[in-house]
């Protein structure tokens, strides 16, 4: 998915986000519904899923950029931040229902097992098949999508690929405000991301005496909080671009704060309510600056401008998750301090660019 991020967006640029959305949604289909098709006839094994794993992070590279630069095709300047709102918002609440649903189906079909291993698959297969089902859903919708034709927009400069890619990062290096957000997006993510997803299991398994169930309402409360954000950035008012500027350095200490007080977590209740805060707060920012870099960016460059900033999210995550578990053997509160002061040290040097 990191790896071919950039290649998307050039691609969405250079055709259309539907078009790409459209092929990856029917590649995905393909392999969603052969992979159930494997799980009902007893025919899957732990490489075959590495592979769809591969096939499916690569298709996901092409289809993110070119969902993100969807909204500002299809909704006005003034609509924006309630459109990014309304579209991150159903992906955030798709993210709590997927796998209660999934959960549900894997549970009813428990004693139905598959060919002659005695293994209940079946469950999975069937919530496999309602994935693949989805899939038609969503190619549905594309296909009854109407854009209004692209007029006075500059064309997507010529040549390779890679000349698209260069000629996008160039675009963001020659815009101040663009780069410096960018920047910022990358190291907050790469210090905070691996912490959060390794540190709070570790947490919770050797600290908390509710276990799993301490680890699955932490992270629920930064779900839950991202969401509230979300909603929250679709119904208020779009700030001033001088005043997100100090919005975003005062969230981005306030990750600082909170990562350090992650690392000394003593209660299920003390971590559920500082993830909430900070999911509040993710979710309101998130949306807001992401409307911000759709507003000052050319048309024919916003697939590429949101390869990066997925790219910024997403492309150091497993980096990032790596090194904080290999540095969880050594100290965990050491880790969250560590990373925490690294956060307010790049927020201080944030704050100086104008």
């Amino acid at each position: 998915r990191a790896i071919f991020m950039l290649v998307g967006g050039a691609i969405t640029d250079r055709f259309s986000p539907r078009a790409v959305m459209l092929a990856s949604d029917l590649v995905r289909l393909v392999m969603t519904a052969g992979l159930a098709a494997l799980v009902f006839t007893g025919g899957i094994n732990i490489w075959l899923i590495y592979a769809f794993a591969l096939v499916f992070g690569t298709v996901a590279g092409f289809f993110m950029p070119a969902s993100g630069s969807m909204i500002p095709k299809i909704v006005g300047k003034d609509d924006l931040q309630a459109g990014n709102a309304l579209y991150q918002g159903t992906g955030q609440l798709s993210v709590f229902l997927g796998p209660v649903i999934a959960g549900a189906i894997i549970a009813y079909f428990a004693g139905a097992t598959v060919g002659s291993t005695g293994v209940g698959l079946f469950g999975i297969g069937v919530a496999l098949s309602v994935d693949a089902a989805t899939f038609v859903v969503s190619v549905a919708t594309l296909l009854l999508m109407s854009f209004p034709p692209r007029t006075g927009q500059p064309a997507v400069s010529a040549g390779s690929v890679l000349r698209s890619i260069r000629d996008g990062i160039a675009f963001v290096g020659k815009t101040p405000a663009l780069r410096d957000v960018l920047l910022l997006i990358t190291a907050l993510n790469f210090l905070f991301s691996g912490p959060l997803v390794v540190g709070i299991a570790v947490i919770a398994s050797t600290r908390l005496p509710e276990g799993a169930a301490a680890f699955g309402v932490i992270l629920a409360a930064y779900g839950g909080g991202n969401l509230c954000g979300i909603i929250g950035a679709g119904a208020l008012p779009k700030p001033r671009p001088q005043a997100l500027g100090y919005i975003m350095i005062g969230v981005c200490a306030l990750f600082g704060v909170g990562e350090i007080l992650i690392g000394f977590t003593s209660s299920a209740a003390m971590g559920f309510l500082i993830m909430l805060v900070l999911g509040v707060f993710n979710g309101y920012i998130g949306i807001t600056a992401i409307t911000l870099l759709q507003r000052i960016v050319p048309p024919d460059m916003i697939g590429r401008l949101m390869s990066l900033v997925y790219l910024s999210n997403v492309g150091l995550a497993p980096v990032s998750q790596a090194l904080a578990g290999a540095l969880f053997k050594v100290n965990i509160e050491g880790v969250f301090a560590g990373a925490g002061a690294l956060i307010l040290l790049t927020t201080a040097l944030a704050a100086m660019s104008p």
